[in-house]
């Protein structure tokens, strides 16, 4: 099983345009990073785990919140940013408001209980554990009636 990428930021009843998804799509990747609101995740499958990393400049480990909601993980974050300048007659004010949300829909074989996450240079690095499965054995003796 994979990862599912969920994207909470569409219209929950699925009345999206064919142009939204169009233009937010693989065929415009440019279009949403423009914005800032949707930052680039790498997913990999190992034997093991799944791996995630989700590429985040410029913020801090505090700025983020991942919660996991049944076998939904979103990762969160909000950064607010302020700052006046006074000179002489005049003010200057600068505003800047940082947030997205990016939600995975987990598989049902991941241990949600050894879930780990880690901020390092930007990155956000999140190792999602598989469910040790016993393996049954393949050969067996039968016993004749």
């Amino acid at each position: 099983m994979s990862l599912i990428k969920f994207n909470s930021a569409k219209n929950p009843y699925g009345l999206d345009t064919f142009f939204n998804d169009f233009f937010e799509g693989e065929f415009f990747p440019q279009s949403r990073m423009k914005s800032g609101s949707l930052p680039a995740a790498n997913i990999r499958e190992s034997e093991n785990a799944f791996h995630v990393e989700l590429a985040a400049p410029g913020m801090k480990k505090d700025d983020f919140k991942i919660e996991l909601s049944d076998d939904l993980l979103s990762i969160r974050t909000e950064k607010k940013a302020e700052t006046e300048e006074r000179e002489g007659k005049y003010t200057k004010r600068e505003f800047n408001y940082t947030s997205f949300v990016r939600s995975f829909q987990l598989p049902e074989d991941v241990d949600v209980e050894k879930i780990s996450a880690e901020y390092k240079d930007g990155v956000l690095s999140l190792d999602i554990p598989k469910m040790e499965i016993e393996q049954k054995s393949k050969t067996r003796q039968i016993a004749i009636k």
